[in-house]
C-alpha cells in the first residue's frame, strides 16, 4: 500500500473534523500499525451519517449505506494508483440489533458514541481507533477493549462474548483462525472452545465466503498452523471433510517417512510461496486429496493405485461446491492431475518433456513439485534438472511454429479426419526433437512415416 493511501485516510478523518465530526482511523489498518506493517486498507470510523458523509465527499459509493457503510474512492493522482480502484471505507458509529442470517444485522441504530461502535466488531485487537492527527505515527490510540494488551501478549480474543460475536457472523470463526495463524498469536481459551462448541454452524455461511478465507489461510504464509488450528477446532471437519480424512492414512515410509498425507500435506504447505497464487495454493491442497479412498496395503508396500484420477475428481467437486471460477478450477485441477508427472522426467522423450515443461504456468507445477519434494523425501534433484533445461531451451524451440498444416496433409492425398492429428502431433514431436530441421524435411517425413 502506497504512503500515499494512508495520507488520503487521513485527509479524511481531518477533512470530517473540520466538519465538527468525531473520527478516527479503526480496524486492521490500526493493528497493523501499531504491529509496524504496512496495512492492506485503511478504514475510516465517524458519527457523521452516511448521508453527511456523502454530502462532505461527493466522489462516494453508497454500497452499504444502510448499514452506515460508504466508500471514497482513493484519487488517482499517480501511475501508481492508475485504475487501482482503491477505496476508503468510511462507516458511521453504530449499534447492531439481532442477527437473524448469522451475518447482517436486523437492525442498525447509528450512534454518537465510539465506545457503542466498537463493541460490536469481532476481535480485541481490530477493535482500536487511532487518531492521526494527534502526533507522529502511530497516533493517539482509543482503546476501550484491551486490544493494546492482546496485541503485546499474542491473544486473539473477542469482543465481549465469544458465542454472541460468533453468532452475529458465523465467518468470524475462521477469521479468528486465521488471525492467530497469522500473527502466530494464540487463541484466547474461551474464544477457542466457543468455536469448537459452534463449528458446526459455520455451514450456514456461503460457499463463497468460506472459500476465500480459506484461500487467505492457504496464500498468507502460514498455512500449515492455519489447518493445524482448523482441524483442532472442529471446522476442517465441517469445511473440507475431505482433508480432515486424510488423517491417519499411511504412506510407505521409504518414499514418505514424514508421516501420514495429513502431515504430509500439511508440510508441502509449509514450503509453498510467500505470496502465493490462489491457483497453486489450492493445488497443493488438494494434490494428494485421492490418497485416502485409494490407500491399500500391497504384497510389497502400501499403494494408492489411481490416486490422482481418483483425486482430480474429489477436487473437481471441492471446486464446484466453493465456486471456483472456470479459469481456476481448471489450474487447480491441472496441478492435481500432473503432479506424479515429475517422477517421470528422467525417462521422458525431447519431445514429451518440452510439451510437459510448456503446460499452462508450469512455475506452479514447478514450485508444488519443489514443496512436494521437501515435505517428503527432500530430494530435489529432478526439480534442479528441470530449472538448469529451463535455461538451455530456447523459447523458439519449446514452442515452434509447425512445419505442415493441414493443407499440406490434403496436398499429399490425406482425407481430413482423426488420422490428421495423429500425422501433426508426429511432425511436432520430430520437430521438437531437433530430427526436422525445415519444412520440406517435414513434408518428406510425412511421405514416408505416412503414405496416403
Amino acid at each position: 500500500m502506497k504512503p500515499d493511501v494512508k495520507q488520503f485516510a487521513t485527509s479524511l478523518v481531518q477533512t470530517l473534523r473540520g466538519q465538527g465530526f468525531q473520527a478516527y482511523l479503526v480496524g486492521g489498518c490500526v493493528r497493523d500499525l501499531l504491529l509496524g506493517r504496512e496495512p492492506k486498507d485503511y478504514d475510516v470510523a465517524t458519527d457523521a451519517t452516511p448521508e453527511q458523509v456523502m454530502r462532505i465527499f461527493p466522489e462516494t459509493y453508497a454500497v452499504g449505506a444502510q448499514f452506515g457503510v460508504v466508500l471514497v474512492p482513493v484519487p488517482e493522482t499517480d501511475v501508481a494508483n492508475a485504475g487501482s480502484g482503491r477505496v476508503i471505507e468510511v462507516a458511521t458509529f453504530r449499534a447492531d440489533i439481532g442477527y437473524s442470517d448469522g451475518r447482517h444485522p436486523d437492525e442498525v441504530r447509528f450512534s454518537r458514541d465510539p465506545h457503542e461502535d466498537v463493541a460490536r466488531r469481532d476481535f480485541t485487537i481490530n477493535g482500536m481507533l487511532l487518531d492521526p492527527l494527534s502526533g507522529p505515527v502511530p497516533g493517539e490510540v482509543l482503546d476501550f477493549v484491551g486490544g493494546s494488551d492482546d496485541l503485546e501478549a499474542g491473544i486473539v480474543r473477542t469482543i465481549g462474548d465469544p458465542a454472541l460475536r460468533f453468532g452475529e457472523d458465523k465467518l468470524r470463526m475462521l477469521r479468528a483462525i486465521r488471525f492467530a495463524a497469522r500473527f502466530e498469536y494464540a487463541l484466547e481459551p474461551a474464544t477457542f472452545a466457543s468455536i469448537q462448541e459452534m463449528a458446526e454452524q459455520i455451514r450456514v455461511v456461503s460457499r463463497e465466503r468460506v472459500r476465500d478465507e480459506l484461500t487467505r489461510m492457504l496464500s498468507e504464509g502460514h498455512a500449515r498452523r492455519a489447518f493445524l488450528l482448523l482441524d483442532d477446532s472442529g471446522l476442517l471437519r465441517q469445511v473440507l471433510p475431505e482433508i480432515s480424512a486424510m488423517h491417519g492414512v499411511e504412506q510407505p515410509p521409504e518414499f514418505h517417512p514424514e508421516g501420514d498425507v495429513f502431515v504430509h500435506t500439511l508440510l508441502l504447505l509449509e514450503n509453498l510461496p510467500d505470496p502465493c497464487p490462489l491457483t497453486l495454493a489450492w493445488g497443493a491442497l488438494l494434490h494428494d486429496v485421492g490418497k485416502p479412498a485409494t490407500f491399500r496395503v500391497g504384497p510389497d508396500r502400501i499403494r494408492f493405485d489411481d490416486h490422482v484420477e481418483v483425486g482430480v475428481k474429489i477436487a473437481a467437486d471441492i471446486c464446484r461446491r466453493l465456486r471456483f471460477s472456470n479459469d481456476e478450477t481448471e489450474q487447480i485441477l491441472a496441478l492435481v492431475d500432473n503432479h506424479m508427472r515429475f517422477g517421470h522426467v528422467g525417462r521422458m522423450k525431447e519431445s514429451t518433456l518440452k510439451k510437459f515443461m510448456r503446460m499452462p504456468k508450469f512455475e506452479e507445477h514447478l514450485a508444488l513439485h519443489r514443496a512436494d519434494c521437501l515435505a517428503s523425501h527432500r530430494n530435489l534433484s529432478t526439480y534442479e534438472f528441470l530449472r538448469e533445461r529451463e535455461k538451455e531451451i530456447p523459447p523458439e524451440t519449446m514452442r515452434p511454429r509447425p512445419l505442415v498444416t493441414g493443407d499440406d496433409l490434403i496436398e499429399q492425398g490425406h482425407r481430413p479426419g482423426p488420422k490428421f492429428r495423429e500425422i501433426l502431433n508426429a511432425v511436432e514431436d520430430a520437430q521438437l526433437e531437433g530430427r526436422l530441421p525445415s519444412r520440406d524435411a517435414a513434408l518428406e517425413f510425412v511421405r514416408k512415416e505416412f503414405p496416403a
